[in-house]
This record gives C-alpha cells, sequence and structure tokens, in this order.
C-alpha cells in the first residue's frame, strides 16, 4: 500500500463514522447521502489504488 491509497481509505473510514454519527442525532437525510457518496469514493479509490491488483 502507498501513501495515498491508505490516506483515502482512512479518510473513508473516518466519513463513515460521521454518517453513524449523523445517523444518531437524527441530521437530515440530505446531509447523510452526501457524506455517503463522499466516503464511498473515499474508499473505491483507496482500494482501487492498491498495488495489489498488479
Amino acid at each position: 500500500m502507498n501513501g495515498l491509497s491508505t490516506l483515502l481509505i482512512v479518510v473513508g473510514l473516518f466519513l463513515v463514522g460521521g454518517i453513524i454519527s449523523f445517523v444518531k442525532q437524527q441530521m437530515p437525510r440530505s446531509l447523510i447521502v452526501l457524506l455517503s457518496i463522499g466516503a464511498a469514493m473515499c474508499l473505491v479509490a483507496g482500494v482501487m489504488r492498491l498495488e495489489v491488483w498488479n
């Protein structure tokens, strides 16, 4: 794993934690959906950049 893929995965997991927190606080659904999209994009980009796919 290189540094950028690790960073993207960590940021994605941080955003997933934010999603869980926002759901517990009953924040607006549109905010949760936006955060979910960002988390999914970070996690997918981090996994796609892993060097194990070669």
